[in-house]
Order: structure tokens, then sequence, then C-alpha cells
């Protein structure tokens, strides 16, 4: 049974930095792909979250990222903890919302950007952007 749990979220100010974690736990395999969500605040209900970046440990850890975030934001595995990170560099007030990370079964080079192909969810962590 993997589980996800997510921490480092915070509030910074506009060109800040922040590193947020995944702690994944219960998985075997190399057959997953890891990506981080974004929901905005006060997302309407029903409104899908954002895929922002993602890691695919089937293809030999191959990233993909929003547009918006890419040369900014970092997505890495550490294979000794278990855990997957989230650095966001030079953030925007754009960028603030609960972040996700999720799971899925994945066995090709894509990385899916659409919240229904993923089966596990952390509970989300907190951004806040605000001068």
């Amino acid at each position: 049974q993997v589980s996800l749990l997510e921490s480092g979220g915070g509030s910074v100010q506009p060109g800040g930095s922040l590193r947020l974690s995944c702690e994944v736990s219960g998985y075997t395999g190399t057959t997953w792909c890891f990506t981080w969500f974004r929901q905005a605040p006060g997302q309407a209900p029903g409104q899908p979250r954002e895929g922002v970046a993602g890691l695919n440990i089937y293809s030999g850890g191959g990233t993909s990222y929003a547009d918006r975030v890419l040369g900014r934001f970092t997505v890495s595995q550490d294979n000794t903890e278990n855990t997957l990170s989230l650095q966001m560099n030079n953030l925007q007030p754009a960028d603030a919302g609960m972040y996700y990370c999720a799971a899925a079964r994945c066995y090709g080079t894509g990385i899916p950007f659409s919240p229904s192909f993923y089966t596990v969810w952390g509970q989300g962590t907190q951004v806040t952007v605000s001068s």
C-alpha cells in the first residue's frame, strides 16, 4: 500500500524559494510516476488540479514540467530516503496554492498531468506567496 506525506510548505515573498518534500512509503519496483499538483486558492469545485512537475521512475528518472514553471522548479528523487522533492525558486503569487504529491503505476516514458491518472494522493502542503 503506497502512501504519500507532503511537507515543506510555507509563506514566502515573491522571488523567494521553497523546497517541498513528499515522503513515499510502501512502493516497490520501478513502474511508477510521481507528480506534484497544485490546487489554486479559491479554485471552483470540479476544476482539475494543475500538474506542475513529474518524475517517471520507469523511464529512468525522466522529468516533465508545466511551461510556466520551467526553469524555476526542479523535481527530484532521493532514493536513499524515498523522498520526492520539488525545489521552487523565484516564486510568484500565481504559484500559491495547495500542493499535492500523487503517484500512479506507469509503464511508458510519458508523465501524465491529468489528475484522473493518479491513484494515490497525499494530504497536501500549503504554499503562500505574497508581499
